[in-house]
């Protein structure tokens, strides 16, 4: 199939059991899938163009045939000459996005190989953060405030889940993402201030998070374990005077990582 708007068009699908469209189906529910194949699924073209900045090329696209001539879809498709192209119908396509109103792209993309990185100012480590939803915005205000590495426990949902790099919007590609890691032994090797969010510590605002900082943030529902605490240099919590709990694991760290924006004037 050819058309003169796109790219070379490889190959068009129609039914639910090709092999091919059961590996797509794979990649989007399996974190084991994924790694099996060293794949995942990027969906729109924000993120594609996030991944190509970061010199990851895609392996292959997956279009919807009602997208094909839509603009951004268009221009990305023609210029790439490298990836093939898989075209499917509406409906089938619909049952491999995450999105209500899909625009109708998707790429699959080579895992990026886990880097440790060398020397890091300024850390996010996260301990069994389970909602892809929190994962992927963890990382989107982490790159956003400068945060250069985040490692991950082995409790953390899969960090390059697709819906994962859906909330990051293009966070990964900013970031070192080490998955399955001590963070205890993080902790310790770290060269600078390593501080626990709890809720018995010190008032956020009136700590120094200036210089080298790592900062631990735990489950949405139990928090960071005692180990991990014990690692930590220091505890900081986030004054609340209206009364409530507890906040969002994820809004949480966001504010932490901020004011340490504010206090160093980045």
């Amino acid at each position: 199939m050819q058309d003169r708007n796109t790219a070379r068009i490889m190959k068009s699908i129609i039914s639910r059991d090709n092999p091919t469209y059961k590996q797509l189906k794979k990649l989007t529910e399996s974190a084991r899938e994924r790694r099996k194949a060293g794949l995942t699924l990027l969906e729109g073209v924000h993120l594609v163009q996030a991944a190509r900045e970061a010199g990851i090329l895609p392996q292959q696209f997956v279009v919807a045939e009602g997208a094909l001539r839509h603009p951004e879809v268009a221009a990305l498709l023609a210029g790439d000459a490298v990836a093939r192209t898989v075209v499917l119908p509406d409906g089938l396509f619909n049952e491999l996005s995450m999105l209500d109103t899909p625009l109708g792209l998707l790429a699959t993309l080579p895992l990026p190989e886990a880097m440790q990185p060398a020397s890091v100012q300024f850390a996010l480590l996260l301990e069994d953060i389970q909602n892809p939803g929190n994962l992927g915005t963890l990382l989107r205000s982490a790159a956003a405030a400068g945060v250069q590495a985040v490692w991950l426990s082995t409790g953390c949902c899969d960090a390059w889940s697709p819906k994962v790099l859906r909330a990051g919007m293009g966070a990964h590609f900013r970031l070192a993402v080490v998955e399955r890691a001590d963070l205890a032994a993080v902790a310790r090797g770290f060269q600078g201030k390593v501080l626990a969010t709890c809720m018995d510590g010190a008032s956020l605002y009136q700590t120094d998070l200036r210089g080298p900082l790592a900062l631990m943030v735990g489950n949405e529902g139990a928090g960071l374990s005692p180990a991990l605490v014990e690692a930590a240099g220091a505890r900081v919590t986030i004054p609340m005077p209206g009364g409530m709990e507890s906040l969002n694991a994820a809004i949480a760290a966001s504010i932490c990582l901020f004011e340490r924006v504010r206090q160093t004037g980045a």
